[in-house]
């Protein structure tokens, strides 16, 4: 049996609570919900602007994953929580671009979409992460 390993990086927000960034066991790699977090000074970054918080998040998941020894392209599974659906469009076309640019090939890797409450009144989106490590 493979051993359950806690992903870490300093290149993503630490996790303000009990849980870890990310969790590695065999090939599955599932990265705890991320929101538009600064990972340097772990403030909430873009109020108002939905767009620039889903890059954001795309890009502090990306940096877990990446720690797992995982690519952004080896994700094949992504849910976002909006507290807004006036916001889907826009959170929609911010997250199409950043996951295009960084995915190899036509296959996108999945996604549900929630509408939701959030933790902190400043957050108009967190999204969490699975991923497939191929070593």
């Amino acid at each position: 049996m493979s051993q359950k390993i806690a992903i870490r990086t300093d290149k993503a927000p630490a996790p303000a609570h009990t849980f870890s960034q990310g969790v590695r066991k065999g090939p599955f790699v599932q990265v705890s919900g991320q929101g538009p977090v600064d990972p340097v000074t772990n403030e909430y970054l873009y109020p108002g602007d939905v767009a620039a918080q889903t890059i954001r998040t795309l890009e502090n998941v990306k940096a877990i994953v990446e720690a797992s020894g995982a690519s952004f392209d080896d994700v094949v599974m992504l849910r976002v929580y909006l507290t807004k659906r006036e916001d889907f469009t826009v959170m929609n076309d911010a997250y199409g671009e950043f996951v295009t640019a960084h995915t190899r090939g036509a296959v996108l890797p999945s996604r549900t979409t929630v509408f939701t409450g959030l933790p902190r009144a400043e957050m108009l989106v967190e999204i969490d992460a699975i991923a497939i490590v191929e070593d």
